[in-house]
C-alpha cells in the first residue's frame, strides 16, 4: 500500500523521458498556424489583386444568378459597412487581434486551435494590410471586399477566413478543448 501511494503523483521515469517530446509537438503546432495563416492571407491578397485589376470599375460578374455575384467594393467599415468613421479604430483592433494571437500560439498544443488560430490570423492580417496600404491613406484604407450574395453584406476572403476561425474557436470551447491541448469536462 505504501509503494502504491509513493508511486501515485510521482512522475514515472517514462513521463520524464516523454517530457522532452511535448516541445517539437509544440512546435509543430506553430508551424501549423503559420500555415494556415500564410495560406489565408495569400489568398485573400492575390483574389485582392485580382479583383482591384480586373472587376474594379466594371459590372458585376453574376456566378448564380441574382443570388450571387463579384461585384468590386471598398469598405471602410466593419460588416455591412457599419462604422466608416472608425477605420482607425479597426485598424488597432486587428493589429492586437494580431499580438494575442502570436501570444497564445507559444503555449499551442491542439491542432483544431492551429488552425482556428492560422484562419484568425491570416484574415486578420489580410484586412489589416488594406487599412495600412490603400487609399485613402494609412490607418485610414478601405478593405477590398467582392463577393456579393442577395441580401447580405460584400465580404472578402479575409472576413470568411476570420469567420471560419471564430466559428471553429466558439466549437472547440464549447467542447472544452484548450489551445494547450487539455480537454475540459464540465
Amino acid at each position: 500500500m505504501a509503494e502504491a501511494e509513493r508511486t501515485i503523483g510521482t512522475p514515472d521515469v517514462d513521463d520524464e523521458a516523454a517530457a522532452p517530446a511535448e516541445q517539437p509537438k509544440g512546435k509543430r503546432k506553430i508551424a501549423m498556424l503559420l500555415g494556415v495563416a500564410v495560406f489565408a492571407y495569400l489568398l485573400d491578397l492575390g483574389s485582392k489583386m485580382i479583383v482591384v485589376a480586373k472587376l474594379e470599375h466594371h459590372e458585376p460578374i453574376e456566378i448564380i444568378g441574382d443570388l450571387l455575384k463579384f461585384e468590386a467594393v471598398r469598405n471602410p467599415g466593419a460588416a455591412f459597412g457599419i462604422g466608416e468613421a472608425f477605420t482607425v479604430i479597426f485598424t488597432l483592433i486587428a493589429a492586437v487581434v494580431i499580438v494575442v494571437i502570436v501570444r497564445l500560439a507559444r503555449k499551442l498544443y491542439s491542432t483544431p486551435w492551429a488552425i482556428a488560430l492560422g484562419l484568425l490570423l491570416g484574415g486578420a492580417l489580410g484586412n489589416l494590410t488594406d487599412r495600412l496600404f490603400r487609399s485613402p491613406g494609412v490607418f485610414e484604407g478601405a478593405v477590398v471586399d467582392f463577393i456579393a450574395p442577395a441580401h447580405f453584406a460584400v465580404f472578402n476572403l479575409a472576413d470568411s477566413a476570420i469567420v471560419c476561425g471564430g466559428f471553429l474557436i466558439v466549437i472547440l470551447s464549447f467542447r472544452g478543448l484548450d489551445p494547450d491541448g487539455t480537454v475540459h469536462k464540465d
